[in-house]
């Protein structure tokens, strides 16, 4: 099997790393890449929003499955051009992917299906979303409704953080959802699709404010944790069934069926799960904590969900847990410095039970420097959370990136078991 992924984070680098040692492939391409996917991967400089460029290159080195890694293509119509070039794509149609694409459509999605979510407004308007926002009080949850990178959300605790973030998100002419805040724990579910059918791909917690004790501004994730506490095995799948398979019957009712892999971020709330909203692929930090948990080989499961075969379809999972700690450049979620030095990551990669994951990275005369806010992500596995993040935090202290900084407290809230 000859394989493109395409993208240049730390998710991406996650997948080539997964799918790497798969006895199924002869060629592995990551577009554009990073110099992590490099070490496992042939990178191709191609923009991830370079549709025409990416179906061309799957054409010409005849690739047999494309993986694409972020949002932004497949909203933009990757899998539907591939589709047309009679090739695979894990991943969403374009309508499909207004999942995640529009969160009124999600929103509204969930309303027709039944599906527990919070309650929700949409405005066209600013003014009309301030208002709103005054006479609803906080805290309440201020969102884009297009694609913010992870960035696009705000929960305000006070009315006027809820008018700034109105005028911020809506400054380049978004519509806003205005939401309920929802009290509790929140999970990432993940479901591998086929259109009808779905599989557990595993479940993860993010860490989204930038600061120790959940303190700073949102960001697209500073760390992550796979299992998440107080969310088994026997929960996740349960979930399954009351946020994943809902919406693959109401969009294949639609005409729109979803393969690919469906995101689902809930909120345990003192009377049960919530939806906060669907995202159509791997998460970012979650990806790298999903996967080095996983002990079947990835490629057959992409292959069935592209044909329509998970129906009979399981996946195994090592009995681990896996801590993953970002380290961002300083600054970040806001502006940052890029071409800062970033030394020891074989030091750091040597550590047992250690693997580093590049994201924010690039190559300037040989060594590796900075080239985003989220740089790197650290991972570490053991047999509990605990361990797991010793592992990890050993990681990182084998690196030396003097322009970037990380969260201290990834993990220690909830000492997960790990998942059976």
């Amino acid at each position: 099997m000859r394989v493109l992924i395409v993208g240049s984070g730390g998710r991406e680098h996650a997948l080539a790393w997964a799918l790497a040692n798969s006895p199924l492939l002869d060629k592995l391409y990551v577009a554009p890449g990073n110099p992590g996917t490099a070490t496992v991967a042939e990178n191709v400089f191609l923009s991830v929003l370079d549709i025409a460029g990416v179906v061309g290159f799957a054409q010409a080195q005849a690739i047999d499955l494309v993986v694409p890694g972020p949002e932004a293509p497949l909203v933009a119509g990757l899998a539907d051009a591939l589709a047309q070039a009679g090739i695979r794509c894990c991943g969403p149609t374009s309508a499909a992917a207004a999942l995640e694409g529009s969160k009124a459509f999600a929103k509204t999605l969930c309303d027709e299906a039944g599906i527990p979510t919070a309650r929700w407004e949409r405005f066209t308007d600013p003014a009309d979303a301030r208002e709103f926002c005054a006479r609803r009080g906080a805290p309440i949850v201020v969102k884009a409704d297009g694609l913010a990178s992870g960035k696009g959300v705000v929960v305000a605790h006070s009315v006027q953080e809820a008018a700034e973030a109105v005028d911020r998100l809506a400054a380049g002419g978004a519509a806003i959802v205005v939401e309920e805040f929802l009290q509790g724990e929140e999970v990432s579910l993940f479901a591998l699709c086929d259109g009808v059918h779905a599989v557990l791909l595993g479940a993860a917690q993010d860490h989204k404010r930038a600061g120790d004790g959940d303190t700073g501004p949102n960001t697209g994730g500073m760390g992550a944790v796979s299992p998440p506490a107080g969310f088994p095995v026997a929960a996740q799948e349960a979930a399954l069934d009351g946020f994943v398979r809902p919406v693959l019957r109401a969009m294949a009712g639609r005409g729109t069926p979803f393969t690919g892999i469906l995101f689902a971020g809930l909120m345990l709330t003192a009377s049960g799960p919530m939806l906060i909203e669907y995202n159509v692929r791997l998460g970012d930090p979650e990806a790298q904590v999903l996967l080095p948990r996983l002990q079947s080989d990835l490629l057959p499961a992409l292959l069935a969900a592209c044909d329509g075969e998970l129906a009979q379809f399981s996946l195994r999972w090592l009995p681990t847990a896996c801590v993953g700690v970002v380290l961002a450049a300083r600054g970040y979620p806001g502006d940052v410095a890029r071409g800062e030095p970033v030394a020891g990551l074989d030091r750091a990669a040597a550590v047992p039970h250690v693997a580093v994951f590049h994201a924010g990275t690039d190559l300037r005369d040989g060594r590796v420097v900075s080239s985003g806010g989220r740089v790197l992500t650290v991972c570490g596995t053991g047999p509990d959370t605990a361990s797991a993040r010793e592992n990890a935090y050993r990681g990182v202290a084998a690196i030396d990136y003097p322009g970037g900084y990380c969260r201290t407290d990834i993990g220690a809230r909830a000492p997960a078991p790990a998942a059976p």
